[in-house]
């Protein structure tokens, strides 16, 4: 199949976007949205996208197939919902939306429209989590995971400087917690499913910017951590601890190294003690997977995917992290594009 696709937003994600759809034979880039002539223009010409438009009803009644919504948080769930309505199905970046009033919203839209309703989130989608998945059961019985992603961003020289981003906007939706910290929530949601508690801490900047965190989450038998930050940088591995081992996990929002240790009497088959890596092939750019799987749902008609389940999942830790630290999400609808 054809899919032309619409592009919503023209910052870096985008651009790694439209990398990515290049290695997927089946999409073409057919039109771009942005609110900004120029801007959307200098972003088609860059791509050979034909389309450029600032309005966004146009762009919806355009033949584009499919929009891909690269926009600030806080607009996702109006953007989606007018997407879906108009007919369209929608790869919406990670977080899906700003509360679990609008991710709700957002499915309920997406099945009554009978149209695929995706959230980019690239680690549901490359072959490295099948891998972890499939090596659990070697760990034996689980008693801890640990997932970490610090990312100092290079927008915080401009913060520390006077001069605030919207990376560093609470107002938009873009709290660490929504922008780094998902990656590490979300992922242990897959693996594990909802934790029974949750208990989070969180660093504010000055402005009451949500700049690192840590949030606990407890299931039967053992505790996950998520640990992430904007504002520092970390060499840690995430990972996976079990009774007869661990697993090791580079970096989680794009594997590339994936390491096995079984402690020494381990009942597995592997010589305990030794350091083992799981062999696979990296992509250089994993949103080719998300994209290949974005059109096997289209393909399927499968509006009513796995993948809606763990962002409703996710969005509800997320709610009650912000919650704890005093940083709610937005009432829903409260905000338009």
């Amino acid at each position: 199949m054809e899919l032309k696709i619409g592009i919503i937003g023209t910052n870096f994600i985008s651009d790694m976007f439209c990398e990515a759809a290049a290695q997927v034979p089946e999409v073409v880039l057919h039109a771009v949205y942005s609110r900004k002539e120029e801007t959307g223009n200098a972003f088609a010409q860059k791509y050979s996208i034909p389309n450029v438009y600032t309005d966004y009803d146009e762009f919806l009644c355009s033949s584009v197939d499919a929009v891909y919504i690269a926009s600030p948080n806080f607009a996702h769930c109006r953007q989606t919902l007018k997407a879906l309505e108009h007919g369209k199905h929608v790869l919406c970046e990670k977080v899906l939306a700003m509360n679990g009033p609008e991710v709700r919203a957002m499915v309920d839209c997406a099945h009554r429209n009978k149209r695929v309703l995706l959230e980019a989130m690239r680690p549901d989608f490359d072959p490295a989590f099948d891998i972890i998945r499939e090596n659990i059961p070697r760990l034996g019985k689980l008693r801890r995971a640990s997932f970490e992603f610090c990312q100092y961003s290079s927008r915080y020289d401009s913060f520390r400087g006077g001069i605030v981003q919207n990376a560093f906007n609470p107002g938009i939706g873009n709290a660490a917690i929504m922008d780094i910290g998902v990656y590490c929530i979300h992922s242990l949601v897959r693996l594990f499913g909802k934790p029974k508690s949750v208990k989070a801490l969180s660093t504010k900047l000055e402005n009451g910017f949500d700049g690192s965190g840590i949030v606990l989450m407890e299931y039967d038998g053992m505790t996950a951590e998520a640990v992430y930050s904007k504002i520092a940088v970390s060499v840690n591995p995430s990972v996976i601890q079990g009774e007869e081992g661990s697993l090791l996990i580079d970096y989680i929002s794009k594997p590339e190294k994936l390491t096995l240790r079984l402690r020494k009497g381990s009942r597995d088959t592997l010589d305990g003690g030794e350091a083992v890596e799981l062999t696979f092939t990296p992509a250089e750019n994993n949103m080719v997977y998300e994209l290949r799987e974005f059109i096997r749902l289209i393909e399927t008609n499968d509006v009513e995917h796995k993948y809606l389940q763990y962002s409703l999942d996710t969005i509800k830790v997320l709610d009650e992290a912000r919650r704890q630290t005093g940083s709610a999400a937005a009432s829903p609808f409260s905000l338009t594009p």
